[in-house]
């Protein structure tokens, strides 16, 4: 079967969540669905034996402000769950407000996916709903609550803000 013919495959697989797709290359297929359905669709790849899962990555889109603060547009964070099978690659796209992110966790259906989930949790602040494990996997201990470093807004902090932000 060629690259092409399991993207197909993958994509018929998701036909009835499916919101928007693009494909970002050859070999990729993304595919959008709503926090809603993100489960569903997971469930539907799993469930299908499509792939495995090779990693969640997630973008930062923050709110847009104007020069007195007020918002234009709302921001969002994005997860990106990438499948994999041979050389196709087949990417669950699901968006989730900037402000009190929440996604359902999917380690009851993959459950390797714990050490992705913690990532996902702690440099970017979503709330992975009944994830089994919390526990930091990339920051420090001392990391404060509330700063995530790979949004857009992190501003680099000095040991002082750190230890501040800690005790606080």
């Amino acid at each position: 079967m060629d690259t092409l013919t399991r993207l197909e495959n993958g994509k018929d697989l998701l036909l009835e969540w499916i919101e928007e797709t693009n494909n970002p290359e050859e070999n990729r297929l993304d595919v959008w669905v709503s926090p809603q359905n993100f489960k569903a669709a997971t469930k539907a790849l799993v469930d299908a034996g499509w792939g495995y899962l090779m990693t969640i990555t997630g973008k930062d889109k923050p709110p847009v402000v104007d020069e007195d603060g007020n918002e234009l547009q709302s921001g969002e964070i994005i997860g990106l769950y990438h499948f994999a099978q041979e050389a196709a690659v087949l990417s669950i796209c699901v968006k989730v407000p900037y402000e009190n992110p929440k996604l359902d966790t999917i380690c009851d259906l993959i459950p390797s996916a714990t050490i992705y989930e913690r990532e996902f949790m702690e440099l970017f602040g979503v709330d992975l709903v009944d994830t089994p494990d919390r526990e930091r996997l990339v920051l420090p201990d001392n990391w404060p609550d509330g700063v995530y470093p790979l949004r857009k807004d992190f501003k680099q902090m000095s040991e002082e803000e750190k230890l501040g932000k800690e005790l606080s």
